[in-house]
């Protein structure tokens, strides 16, 4: 006879698993009537037994890594919020379980450690002396730098580990804690050996204790570092590896490689490991899951996931080293005995000064000025070369003792009509404007007083031929004019 009860403040049901199914609602005394004093005293503790295992309250999550890993949003996506709105020092939240078995709700309670080590002293008000066997540990590090990975989980393994330290825990406690935790381990099976009656996993999700004698051998490199806490080590943005494809050249090799690492140090530290990604929604629900099984006891049937590489799940107690060594017969360029940072090493730092303008740098006042000085006469100098002037100069032969002023007499032989002066200057000047294109050659004052009709002058317009006349009118009046001052000079000598 297979007896199922539910209990109540009041009364016991006995359900009667035959052909049919039939339910008794009895009271205490009539229970005791119909069963024999051994039998009810190992149906009521298992009746107290299960009207007591509700979810528990006190129980929470402390969150570890560094700024930019992604602990904010993974938490948020746990909670099913859209919008996480990042908070500065020691963050708290909670996340709501739902026992559907139970039919019970309980709050887990999230604290989030800002990734800057001057928030340390903070860690005493998530983790503490009171609530250390009833913490698990989350440590973070972003696939979008796995070359900082070695620091970063070494880094907070020892900030962690330092911490406990300072509790002052008793050592009782401290052994239990980590006894308990080498059980886990042990107790370890595989999800399809859960159909099997005699299951360590099947009897530990039932009454939670587990035979000495079922407990298998703990696996060569696992707990090294017992810390007595659950740690869960989660790897956000694995969907960034397609960049690292695309602009650092990381092959399959490199992935495999950082993985089969990633996996010797939850082996070492006795933690689970999960990649995950808010982005494309990978294994987040079974993140979520897997912290309801460890926490509160309810049913994880999810086998460990290993091909994907995105989206890696490693149960505690799962991995061995056996296992890890798989990995390494696909990496020829790298080997598992090689350091991390020797092959997966930081980019080089691109130039951030390219994008920005070249910085100008003052030049001195008087410097300058005395620089614009310099170009203002030179310009000076250019424009009062005419061309004009440039051939009078040449024009005029200099005669001895010309460098000082000039005498009224040398002036009258400057002017003098017998000897090529202004007026030759001027007229041999016009000469050339009016017969450049036509290739002619030049022709004295006097003969040009009148147009020419032979030659290319015949083929002028009457504009052009009216315009030359006026220029040959000119002439001969600056002719006069200089002949008028020579006659002057000459009557006042």
């Amino acid at each position: 006879m297979n007896i199922v009860m539910r209990t109540d403040e009041r009364c016991i049901d006995l359900a009667i698993d035959k052909r049919e199914c039939i339910v008794f609602k009895l009271s205490r005394t009539e229970i005791v009537k119909l069963l024999s004093s051994d039998e009810e005293s190992s149906i009521l503790s298992e009746v107290q037994k299960q009207g007591s295992t509700k979810l528990p309250s006190n129980k929470s999550v402390l969150v570890l890594g560094d700024n930019a890993t992604g602990k904010t949003t993974l938490i948020a996506k746990l909670q099913g919020v859209e919008n996480p709105k990042k908070g500065s020092g020691l963050e708290y939240a909670y996340i709501d379980v739902k026992d559907e078995y139970r039919d019970d709700m309980t709050r887990l309670s999230v604290w989030v450690l800002d990734g800057d080590p001057g928030h340390k002293n903070l860690l005493h008000f998530a983790l503490n002396k009171n609530n250390y066997t009833h913490t698990l540990v989350i440590l973070t590090v972003s696939m979008t730098q796995p070359w900082f990975w070695l620091n970063q989980l070494t880094h907070w393994i020892k900030v962690l580990s330092e911490h406990i330290e300072s509790l002052h825990l008793e050592p009782e406690e401290k052994q239990e804690a980590r006894q308990r935790l080498v059980a886990t381990w042990q107790s370890y099976c595989e999800v399809g050996d859960d159909l099997d009656a005699g299951s360590p996993v099947k009897r530990t999700m039932r009454n939670n204790s587990i035979d000495e004698d079922d407990l298998l051998p703990l696996t060569d490199g696992a707990l090294l570092t017992n810390l007595g806490l659950d740690i869960v080590v989660v790897v956000t943005k694995t969907d960034y590896m397609t960049t690292l494809e695309k602009e650092y050249d990381y092959r399959d090799e490199h992935f495999d490689f950082i993985q089969q690492w990633i996996r010797r140090f939850c082996l070492q530290h006795g933690s689970s490991l999960f990649y995950t990604s808010v982005k494309e929604d990978k294994n987040c629900d079974l993140l979520y899951k897997y912290l309801t099984h460890r926490i509160y006891g309810l049913p994880f049937r999810t086998p460990a996931l290993v091909v994907e590489k995105d989206a890696v799940l490693i149960p505690a107690g799962w991995d061995s080293l056996k296992k890890i060594e798989i990995l390494c017969e696909n990496m020829n360029s790298c080997k598992e005995v090689d350091y991390y940072t020797d092959i997966i090493t930081p980019p080089p730092s691109r130039k951030a000064v390219s994008n920005r303008e070249i910085e100008v740098q003052t030049e001195d006042e008087q410097a300058f000025l005395a620089r614009q000085q310099e170009i203002i006469k030179q310009s000076v100098q250019v424009r009062g070369e005419s061309p004009l002037r440039s051939q009078a100069s040449k024009a005029m032969p200099r005669t001895p003792g010309s460098a000082g002023q000039s005498s009224p007499k040398k002036m009258e032989a400057k002017l003098n009509t017998s000897t090529p002066g202004t007026e030759g200057v001027l007229a041999n000047f016009f000469n050339s404007l009016l017969h450049k294109k036509s290739g002619s050659p030049a022709t004295p004052p006097s003969a040009i007083s009148t147009p020419r009709t032979n030659g290319s002058d015949s083929l002028l317009t009457p504009d052009k031929l009216s315009v030359r006349t006026d220029a040959a009118a000119e002439l001969d009046r600056l002719a006069r004019s200089v002949k008028k001052d020579v006659d002057f000079t000459q009557s006042d000598c």
